[in-house]
């Protein structure tokens, strides 16, 4: 079952651990992200899957700017980490171009495990070196302007996340 919600379409027919909705364009992206910063701790961690101009640098620019990251925001594709400071430090990810065993070189768990956010763009590369508990968001291309994306909490506090946003903007 669909529903509009304040121009973002939202699907209610979901599991618990699950979120989705159709983003009319990048300001609803970074409506979500900005959503999420404002939840995001200390540890949080997020990992960004998708097809190349499907979203993640729109998501990671919403999230960052309302952690009040100031300054551009950009894919970190060819530096891997890119790091920013706002209300929590922001570790913007991108392990395209790397192998499992080059990111498990990179010491990953001091960032996911510190004292910061963690964005990491394709993240299902490097499924096996993620922490037990993250966000995983997967953005998928419907048109030039819409797009699905989809939550999926692999523990808490992210299931309560995805329940919360279902209760906030699927009802």
């Amino acid at each position: 079952m669909q529903q509009d919600k304040g121009g973002l379409t939202v699907d209610i027919s979901h599991s618990e651990a699950q979120f989705q909705l159709t983003s009319s364009g990048p300001e609803d992206t970074q409506r979500l992200a900005a959503w999420l910063a404002d939840k995001a701790g200390p540890g949080t961690v997020i990992g960004l899957d998708g097809d190349l101009g499907a979203g993640k640098t729109a998501f990671s620019q919403g999230f960052a700017k309302q952690l009040g990251v100031s300054g551009v925001v950009n894919s970190p594709t060819f530096t891997i980490i890119k790091e920013y400071a706002g209300r929590l430090p922001l570790y913007h990810m991108d392990v395209y171009r790397l192998s499992l065993d080059e990111a498990d070189e990179l010491g990953l768990d001091e960032y996911f495990y510190g004292d910061g956010v963690c964005i990491v763009e394709w993240s299902r590369l490097i499924t096996e070196l993620l922490p037990e508990q993250y966000l995983h968001i997967h953005m998928e291309t419907i048109d030039e302007f819409h797009r699905t994306i989809t939550l999926t909490s692999v523990g808490e506090p992210y299931g309560s996340w995805c329940r919360e946003l279902t209760e906030k903007w699927g009802k």
